[in-house]
């Protein structure tokens, strides 16, 4: 089953030492997951899953794929990059109207080839079976990849991906103590959970709630653990989920998704400046400035190395360009 994916990406992914930034939070020792460098058009954690995911849609015989997001979702460029790289037709339903100029990620979709339906206020799917009944009758046989690719398909991606890093953290005689990350579709953070369960990774994971939206009228813990608890039995991992298995820091998302404040983009700015490392203005930015504020409030341990997964997103920088740029 793990081993059943289409190659799509670069990995393992680099394994950094933020040795500049960590001397500005001296109790702590900072690192960084390399998923925004996975390779395939401009990179991004959604490769991990998409090679999952990409396999499952030719072995079901598939000529097409559709799935949805926001305008600059990172998800929806790196499966059209996918698509594209694997021979299917890709069909993108993105919020929202179209606009007068395409910039960032859907400017890189639509180069990609990417088929696009601008859908309104419905961002995360609930139009796909209106264009899925319309494909088929016109004679595709479609693989629909639901919002953020957060199911267990996806979320295979990132149970490897623990390996992956268990195996760097040996390699380096290293060893993690907490693991912060942006959660926003939920996939990433079951995959996660379940790989830390899986190969006995001895870590505290930190995700860092995004979007306060519901996804399909499920919170995101409730998505997660639903993911978790039936990928569990499929992984022969013994062990019985709850709720409590699934947290979620929230506080740090009240500006709403996709709205850009000052601490998204001071942290942005500190990381870019301190070690060359670019962040995008949604999603990582706010989870790392969410890192930063636990270790300037102690809210972990003095002394613990602090691991943040980068999982991409750099495209946005520009569409976002108004708002992070110092004046």
């Amino acid at each position: 089953m793990l081993t059943n994916r289409y190659n799509l990406g670069f990995f393992p992914t680099p394994l950094q030492s933020l040795k500049n930034l960590s001397a500005n939070y001296s109790d702590y020792s900072i690192f960084i997951k390399r998923d925004d460098i996975t390779g395939l058009a401009s990179g991004g954690n959604k490769t991990r899953k998409l090679e999952y995911l990409i396999q499952a849609a030719l072995q079901n015989g598939c000529d097409t794929v559709i799935t949805a997001g926001a305008q600059q979702s990172n998800h929806c460029r790196q499966t059209v990059a996918a698509c594209a790289k694997a021979g299917l037709e890709c069909h993108l339903l993105l919020g929202g109207k179209e606009p007068e100029k395409y910039d960032g990620n859907l400017l890189l979709s639509h180069i990609l080839g990417a088929h696009i339906h601008f859908t309104g206020k419905n961002r995360k799917g609930e139009d796909i079976d209106v264009v899925e009944k319309r494909l088929k009758a016109s004679g595709k046989k479609s693989y629909v990849i639901p919002y953020g690719g957060s199911n267990f398909t996806g979320a295979l991606g990132f149970v490897t991906a623990v390996k992956e890093l268990k195996n760097q953290l040996k390699q380096t005689h290293t060893t993690i103590d907490y693991i912060f990350f942006a959660s926003s579709s939920g996939g990433m953070q079951a995959g996660l959970t379940l790989g830390v369960a899986k190969y006995n990774l001895t870590t505290t994971l930190v995700p860092i709630r995004i979007d306060k939206e519901r996804n399909n009228g499920r919170s995101i813990q409730e998505s997660v653990l639903s993911i978790v608890r039936s990928g569990a039995e499929l992984l022969n991992i013994d062990r019985d989920f709850t709720l409590s298995d699934i947290p979620l820091i929230t506080g740090y998302d009240e500006a709403g998704y996709g709205q850009i404040s000052e601490d998204e983009k001071s942290v942005l700015h500190e990381l870019a400046q301190q070690e060359g490392i670019l962040l995008d203005p949604v999603y990582t930015a706010r989870a790392f400035y969410a890192m930063l504020d636990h270790l300037k409030q102690h809210k972990i341990k003095k002394g613990a190395n602090v691991l943040f997964w980068h999982s991409g997103g750099f495209p946005a920088i520009f569409e976002y360009a108004d708002q992070i740029q110092l004046r």
